[in-house]
């Protein structure tokens, strides 16, 4: 989130710093870091080994190694569990809770060799597309050494490539993309393989010569490094995998197994039910729009401060694709028609929270960029200590993370067309809910930490976290 300006005068004018969210890649929103002005670097460049590379840290996030070690075990239990309890054959009443773990769907296999070769095809044509396609050139925040890498990024051409080849398979009927909703268990059983295994891989290169690590995954615990991550740019001759990793194979299947799931629905009834249409269309332009602003992606947390390795390879590759996509699977295995108010009412929730989202993002990130357009100039800021400024106007003064507001909203249109017969569809809005509020309180104690008493003064002046007059 943008963290806005106070009240002072505007002929100090220090270099902005503020807070960014962003949820694409399953993830979620994170705090930026502040980029400063150095001459380009090549991709390799800044992968020597600094003093701030190597200390160690005590630190711990998510309550340590036991927590670690819970989420590691748990995101797949979680993954699993949403397809066991609600599918074709069952699905989880509050008014009748089960008694047992129920058994997996009777036509959807645990795994298929079929599967792994899907996925493991999937992931070397999202590599391959990526390196064939053009893309723009962006350079990185300054590393802990005082370099900056570059990145390429064609995410968006991937997305119209992608889209235009399962476009003309479908219509030439060379293409089943309904085949996804019977094969979902056994392509996300690959995929949580695939998660691991690239996980473990990522930590046992983390140990070579030269690599630079990130601040939190270099505890010396193994098991909590290897959940956090340890190197923070890992890469393979310019090829950066984890900011990869972040947009383009999972933002990208997500869309496709929703598509996958309506062309299922069509192949069924002979048409797409509104419902339908409406979580494959908001979804859609949640995945355009994170794509269009590809290189947003470059300031936030996960690139900037969080090391490469489970947390960040599972969410991006199976949580975002397999969770996100519970609502399509839902209508199209469940699925209730609904009046057209309440379709309207839908549509209604989604552009109130795309307008908060995008128009926040907007303006804290031309805020940042170009503070003289006519658009910002006129916003109130507080300077601080640092030499950077937090916005307190515009969009930022209503709340310090309004855009979590947008976000959360946006993820209330997604789960609505699905109706109230069934709670598992809501799965996303509440676990989302959760995850911003402890996002919000983690971005305030690192910007208390960064600010000083200068948060305190931001904090008395933009009274509300989340939603304004609540919380």
């Amino acid at each position: 989130t943008a963290v806005r300006a106070s009240v002072s005068p505007r002929s100090f004018r220090p270099s902005p710093a503020m807070v960014t969210t962003r949820r694409q890649s399953g993830a979620v929103p994170r705090q930026t870091a502040k980029a400063a002005a150095s001459p380009p670097s090549s991709p390799g460049r800044g992968r020597g080994k600094s003093k701030s590379s190597s200390a160690k840290t005590t630190h711990y996030e998510f309550m340590g190694p036991p927590g670690a070690l819970a989420i590691i075990l748990g995101l797949p239990a979680v993954c699993y569990g949403l397809v066991f309890f609600c599918n074709e054959d069952a699905c989880l009443r509050l008014d009748s809770l089960p008694t047992e773990f129920p058994d997996p769907p009777k036509n959807m296999p645990l795994f298929s060799v079929d599967a792994c070769l899907v996925f493991l095809g999937w992931m070397a044509f999202c590599v391959a597309a990526h390196a064939a396609l053009p893309g723009v050139i962006k350079q990185g925040t300054v590393l802990p050494d005082g370099s900056r890498l570059t990145y390429k990024l064609n995410g968006l051409a991937v997305l119209a490539l992608t889209l235009a080849i399962a476009g003309v398979g479908v219509h030439t009927e060379t293409l089943d993309l309904s085949w996804v909703h019977l094969n979902f268990l056994a392509l996300l059983t690959a995929g949580v393989a695939f998660a691991f295994a690239l996980s473990f891989a990522l930590f046992f290169c983390s140990f070579g010569k030269k690599k630079m690590l990130a601040k939190g995954g270099n505890t010396g615990n193994h098991l909590y490094d290897f959940f956090i991550g340890r190197e923070l740019n890992p890469r393979v001759k310019g090829f950066d995998l984890k900011v990869f990793c972040e947009l383009t194979p999972g933002l990208i299947g997500w869309l496709l197994l929703d598509l996958g799931f309506a062309h299922a629905q069509f192949k069924r009834t002979g048409s797409v039910s509104p419902a339908m249409a409406l979580v494959c269309l908001f979804q859609g332009v949640y995945v355009l729009d994170a794509l269009w602003f590809e290189p947003a992606i470059l300031t936030t947390m996960d690139v900037t401060t969080d090391g490469f390795g489970f947390m960040l390879a599972f969410g991006d590759l199976v949580w975002v694709p397999f969770t996100y996509s519970l609502q399509a699977r839902y209508i199209l295995e469940r699925g209730e028609s609904l009046q057209t108010p309440t379709l309207l009412a839908i549509v209604a929730v989604k552009l109130l929270g795309y307008a908060i989202f995008r128009g926040s993002n907007g303006q804290k990130n031309l805020f940042r960029t170009d503070p003289e357009d006519p658009r910002v100039a006129h916003l109130k800021y507080l300077p601080t200590r640092r030499g950077t400024r937090l916005l307190i106007d515009g969009w930022w003064g209503i709340a310090r993370h309004v855009n979590y507001l947008g976000d959360w909203l946006m993820a209330w249109a997604w789960c609505l067309p699905c109706g109230f017969n069934h709670v598992v569809p809501y799965f996303y809005v509440v676990y989302f809910g959760v995850l911003l509020f402890h996002r919000d309180l983690r971005d305030g104690e690192q910007c208390e930490l960064k600010y000083g008493e200068d948060w305190k003064k931001y904090c008395a002046i933009v009274k509300y976290r989340l939603i304004p007059y609540v919380y």
